[in-house]
């Protein structure tokens, strides 16, 4: 099957020159790059969240938690629509740069500021509707961070375009260590689910302002009625498509805060934390490069559908034995790490690890997606995700509370977005079916190993750590024994020693070949 080129991606086309053929190796070794900057900033900060939730999970209660679960819901949701796109667009435009970033910066202000606007209204009825009225101005807070993200989203797009990856994890470093010391000084002063709020747009004010200088784009005002126009194309989709992905991922917030109050809802966010620190390493560190590659790789149909092919089953791979053995070690992991207190969200963790599967999977497709230019695919995924996803939340709330929650997530991941997903990538030129036997050594070895790292923790004692360590090495060795072939092995080699690119990292991305 050919791809169907976007139409976003064939207005943009016109302005480039580029010659035939696509250099696939050159692509994967920028985005090896990109990736390893990516992969060592996201780590980084990640293991600094994971010491300031310690930390906070000590000082704050699980109503707190529950309040700012409201105002990240919130934040959430207007933050993958205020730029209308702009940011991806800048990764993913063909030509000048300069064509375009002084409509796109414009814009992306325009609509930051509006939307801003708009939720500081909202902010009152939107915490009263999830439960918890009191947070209303957390969320006039924390949902400042949309504007600092309007202001810097081409310097932002440019620096992603062009794998200056150092820059952006240097950018947040810095923010992260201001979001460290302010939240926990702010927690101990008392100041409760405010500390996450101002701690964060504190962070986001260090990392825009460096963003923006580091970036070197010109700072102009204006807009030019044809760029606009290519810009609504490519971001209209795309921003309703993230619109309703934030949707997905947050309605469960204001749903179960509805229904069981925000000390459960703090439960259910501590759970679906430690469900996002994968996403929240490997997914960050992957889409500061993937739209970027995508989008060259997209211009040869077979490029791509080989490095989908290839990038997938490495995907899965590593994520099947986190997944399953923070599911089977849940109560051990959550009781070791936040103290008893925090037990009841052991049993959602256990289901929020396949949700993570499911969620790594989606947005790897929808970065193809967007590289693609094919963004309408993934508004149609993301929308008939949500239809399903608002009244599954519903009824499982009801039925089984925060447990039922996780577990309505889980079935609609499983039996509407991933063959949505599917889909949309074969309609897009990727061929499916090569996939798929490849993906059956890693899912028995995450049976075998989930299974017996369960014996191993029910019979090696009740200390939590002891078990982890027992279980978790049990169930390791043998889900590599099982899951790893050798071809898996010389791609995870040749990557370590920076030969030419593993093919998870030729799909993976490289810029839009510009002259930026």
């Amino acid at each position: 099957m050919t791809a169907p080129q976007g139409s976003a991606q064939q207005d943009t086309a016109t302005a480039r020159g580029d010659t035939p053929g696509v250099d696939t190796a050159s692509i994967g070794q920028k985005a090896s790059r990109g990736l390893r900057w990516g992969l060592l900033g996201s780590t980084a900060t990640r293991m600094g969240s994971f010491a300031m939730t310690l930390v906070l999970t000590r000082l704050l209660s699980p109503a707190d938690f529950g309040a700012y679960a409201i105002a990240l819901a919130a934040t959430a949701f207007v933050m993958h629509v205020n730029d209308v796109g702009i940011i991806a667009a800048t990764v993913q435009w063909r030509g000048e740069l300069s064509e375009m970033a002084k409509t796109g910066a414009t814009l992306a202000v325009i609509f930051s500021t509006f939307i801003y606007a708009v939720i500081f209204v909202l902010a009152g009825p939107f915490a009263t509707l999830s439960g918890a009225p009191d947070a209303a101005n957390v969320v006039r807070i924390l949902t400042l961070i949309v504007v600092i993200d309007g202001i810097t989203a081409v310097r932002a797009g440019k620096l992603m375009r062009t794998f200056r990856q150092d820059l952006i994890i240097k950018a947040n470093a810095l923010g992260f260590l201001v979001l460290a010391s302010a939240t926990i000084t702010l927690a101990v002063a008392g100041a409760g689910a405010y500390s996450f709020a101002i701690g964060q747009v504190l962070a986001s004010t260090l990392t825009g302002v460096l963003v923006f200088v580091w970036a070197k784009v010109p700072v102009e005002v204006g807009i030019d009625r044809e760029i606009f126009k290519r810009l609504m194309r490519f971001g209209i989709p795309l921003a309703a498509s993230l619109g309703v992905e934030s949707i997905l991922l947050n309605a469960d917030y204001v749903i179960v805060g509805n229904l069981m109050g925000a000390t459960l809802l703090g439960f259910y966010l501590l759970a679906f934390n430690v469900s996002s620190w994968v996403p929240g390493v490997v997914g960050t560190a992957v889409r500061y490069v993937s739209v970027a590659g995508f989008s060259r790789l997209s211009e040869e149909s077979s490029a791509l559908s080989e490095g989908v092919r290839r990038s997938i089953p490495m995907l899965v791979t590593g994520l099947v034995p986190i997944a399953t053995l923070f599911a089977v070690l849940s109560p051990e992991l959550v009781q070791f790490l936040f103290g008893a207190k925090w037990a009841p969200a052991a049993g959602v963790l256990r289901f929020l690890m396949i949700l993570m599967v499911v969620r790594m999977l989606t947005s790897f497709t929808v970065d193809i997606l967007i590289g693609a230019g094919v963004t309408r695919w993934t508004l149609i995924l993301n929308l008939f995700w949500a239809v399903a996803l608002v009244p599954a939340l519903l009824v499982g709330t009801h039925l089984g509370g925060i447990r039922g929650a996780a577990i309505a997530h889980v079935v609609v991941g499983l039996l509407v977005a991933l063959p949505i997903a599917a889909l949309a990538l074969q309609r897009t030129g990727v061929r499916i079916a090569p996939i798929a036997p490849e993906l059956i050594r890693p899912l028995l070895g995450g049976v075998v190993g989930g299974a017996l790292a369960y014996l191993v923790a029910r019979i090696s004692g009740p200390v939590p750590v002891v078990q982890l360590i027992a279980a978790g090495s049990v169930g390791t060795v043998a889900y590599l024994v099982i899951a790893i072939g050798r071809r898996q092995l010389r791609d995870w080699s040749a990557l370590v020693r920076r030969r030419s690119p593993a093919p998870a990292t030729n799909a993976i991305p490289a810029p839009a070949a510009g002259t930026d």
